[in-house]
């Protein structure tokens, strides 16, 4: 018998979509949208389509593995759970015995974002007094920027932009990450609207857009300047709205005043009239809008960029106006997960250690080393930056590492222990999104498959057997969910309890212009001088100068991006072959005069380099791109390139001006062809660490 069930994908994608999923037999069978949502309304992106596949996929781990060959080699053998939880038990045990708890490291990210499995392991480490990971690899510049400047809490709807009559994409690929917010943005359009898309490549959002501006990785402080240059000297400005509800304009004027679109266009790499164009659009319209991807705050001067695109809509009060405004996250409810997480457990000046430093901590750290290492809801030999370092470390010999994983990825072969995890169609959670404004609860739709566990079921296991006897060890999905539902938090007043409970997205109690009554900065307004970065070092005002990588000097003149294939999710969907086939072999988008210089032409395979390591990709010649800027959309999984090194082998580990996030986007490289006799050889030889 053939039933429909309700559920959520939980991949890290701000769209967060209602689902509903037929089951026969036990089996997951069809995986389609959900109309009943009120923001995805039933229809999802090609990637949720194969679900079914990723759930049942017949290469997918269903009991616990054990390591029999040397690491790396993939050679596994089957153990039972009891064998599994009492080796990783045991070897926990010794850890701490000789070396002390924080030889024990924890790492994980956004493999689930389901409120309850995604937070589940944080009790265990700290009850243990394991070094604490700092889960910094993807967000936070971009909020420490946009907070500096108007404070914490819920952007402008999306939604609310079918009201505006001129929409900025500000480094973001609208179709590829942020899917469901097209159809507004089309809306507006609809009703007259222009669509300006800024952003370092031609992607597929740039190319149906009425303007896109080419403009340099890293730049975007300095384009931001310059269009309030011209606001200001066009007196396109809101004096009411600045003299109210903002502080610092005097100090920041002055340093507009000093990115005339001349400059700007000089350091961006863009015509000065298309600046001018820009922010006369802008200024002139009756509700601007802005969407803010990631793509800026992921420079080393990141969260400088976010701050300073978050003041445009303050010059223009575009707060006060129905369909203007700027988006960067969204949700914020429920917000105390304590009653899970505890971190009372965790004993006082315990080690942190930053996720984007992994392969530092694995290959340097001392006092102690990193001994044992603990991977769930991440695939870090793919994802973490400078990664032949994060390999060199996960090949050590002294390095016990277990790896909560559904496939076989680059990280759990270098596991010693891997333990089956459960999908999220296999449990029970709540969902809030950053991409609108719904919560939504998730029955499980089938059993668990095979063996396979919930990271709740995983850890609480684990603690059992490490004799920790809190209550949080016991406690049942069920009683985590009435929990969240009990959160104080004002985004939960009025919501619909038993919507949730029937599987039905609900509405937080957040106005679609959260900024309309305060800004949740120090001040209470808009933050053109921020008193709170000056304390911090760093400069109080914008500042549009780009920050580069220290470490490439002129050996590496190439800049080097790799923003989001839409056919995979960070590492996710690689295990789909439908998928991986037809995205094709791991590419870079080569300029057609940057490969002339270089004798390179389409689809050769060329060497991406810097001083951090390599890959090969297949070169696509084109002006998608811009001279001197290699794009590599993925990620794919290093397994899968030529050479068996991906592209995050030349991503660096410093951190960003503020928010201590990977700049996955500053790399500089240079790039070769390779010859046929190399490509023999790597075909034959996989690298050794």
């Amino acid at each position: 018998m053939a039933l429909w069930k309700r559920s959520v994908c939980t991949k890290d994608c701000p769209d967060t979509c209602g689902l509903l999923v037929r089951v026969e037999d036990g089996r997951i069978t069809v995986v389609k949208g959900d109309p009943d949502h009120p923001i995805t309304r039933g229809f999802i992106c090609r990637k949720a389509k194969y679900f079914p596949e990723h759930v049942h996929h017949a290469e997918r781990i269903i009991t616990p593995l054990k390591r029999t060959g040397p690491k790396g080699s993939g050679q596994f053998s089957p153990i039972s759970w009891d064998a599994a939880l009492d080796e990783i038990a045991g070897r926990m045990t010794a850890v701490v015995d000789r070396y002390g708890p924080q030889a024990i490291l924890p790492y994980y990210y956004a493999g689930h974002m389901g409120m309850i499995h995604r937070h589940a392991g944080h009790a265990l480490f700290h009850c243990l007094g394991a070094s604490r990971m700092i889960p910094t690899i993807c967000g936070p510049a971009a909020s420490a920027g946009f907070e500096a400047s108007l404070g914490r809490g819920p952007s402008t709807a999306i939604s609310a932009s079918v009201n505006s009559d001129f929409i900025v994409v500000w480094g973001s690929n609208t179709l590829t990450t942020n899917l469901h917010a097209w159809p507004f943005f089309q809306q507006a359009r609809k009703k007259g609207a222009r669509l300006t898309v800024i952003d370092p490549y031609r992607t597929e959002t740039a190319r149906r857009a009425d303007v896109h501006l080419m403009i340099r990785p890293g730049t975007d402080a300095a384009l931001a300047l310059a269009v309030m240059n011209v606001l200001i000297a066009e007196g396109l400005i809101d004096h009411d709205f600045i003299e109210k509800r903002t502080v610092g304009f005097d100090p920041f004027s002055r340093r507009a005043a000093e990115y005339p679109p001349e400059r700007a266009a000089d350091i961006c790499g863009i015509d000065a009239e298309a600046i001018r164009s820009l922010a006369l659009g802008y200024g002139r319209a009756n509700a601007p809008y802005i969407r803010t991807g990631w793509g800026p705050a992921r420079q080393l001067g990141g969260a400088m960029a976010m701050r300073t695109i978050a003041l445009l809509p303050a010059l223009v009060g575009a707060f006060t106006r129905p369909g203007a405004g700027i988006t960067r996250s969204l949700g914020g409810a429920p917000a105390n997960l304590t009653f899970l997480t505890r971190p009372d457990l965790c004993p006082a000046a315990t080690r942190k250690v930053n996720m984007v430093h992994l392969g530092r901590a694995l290959t340097e750290l001392d006092g102690p080393p990193i001994k044992y290492l603990h991977v769930y809801l991440s695939n870090p030999a793919a994802v973490a930056p400078q990664s032949q370092m994060v390999m060199t470390g996960l090949a050590r010999e002294d390095l016990f590492v277990s790896v909560q994983e559904m496939f076989m990825t680059d990280t759990a072969r270098m596991a010693d222990i891997i333990l089956p995890g459960a999908s999220f169609f296999e449990v029970k959670d709540l969902y809030r999104a950053y991409g609108h404004n719904c919560i939504q609860l998730a029955e499980p739709v089938i059993p668990p498959v095979g063996e396979s566990r919930s990271t709740l079921a995983i850890f609480q296991a684990l603690a059992r057997r490490m004799g920790f006897a809190d209550d949080v060890f016991s406690m049942t999905e069920d009683q985590c969910v009435e929990r969240l539902f009990q959160d104080p938090s004002p985004y939960m007043a009025g919501v619909d309890l038993d919507r949730l409970r029937h599987g039905r997205a609900a509405c937080l109690n957040i106005p679609d212009s959260p900024f309309a009554d305060r800004f949740n900065t120090p001040s209470g307004k808009v933050e053109f001088f921020s008193r709170q970065w000056a304390e911090m070092g760093l400069d109080p005002l914008p500042d549009g100068r780009p920050m580069t990588d220290p470490d490439a000097g002129e050996r590496f003149p190439l800049a080097f991006i790799t923003p989001p294939h839409r056919l995979f999710l960070n590492s996710a969907f690689n295990e789909i072959d439908a998928l991986r086939q037809a995205a094709g072999p791991p590419t870079v988008l080569i300029h057609p005069d940057t490969a002339a210089a270089r004798t390179i032409t389409d689809e050769q395979t060329v060497r991406v380099f810097n001083d951090r390591g390599d890959c090969h990709l297949t070169a696509r010649v084109t002006d998608d791109t811009r001279p001197g800027l290699l794009v590599a959309e993925g990620i794919h999984w290093p397994m899968h390139h030529e050479g068996g090194r991906g592209a995050n082998q030349l991503t660096g580990q410093r951190l960003t001006d503020a928010g201590q996030t990977c700049a996955f986007h500053a790399s500089r490289v240079e790039v070769a062809p390779v010859c046929n006799d190399c490509l023999n050889i790597m075909k034959n030889h996989q690298p050794e660490y």
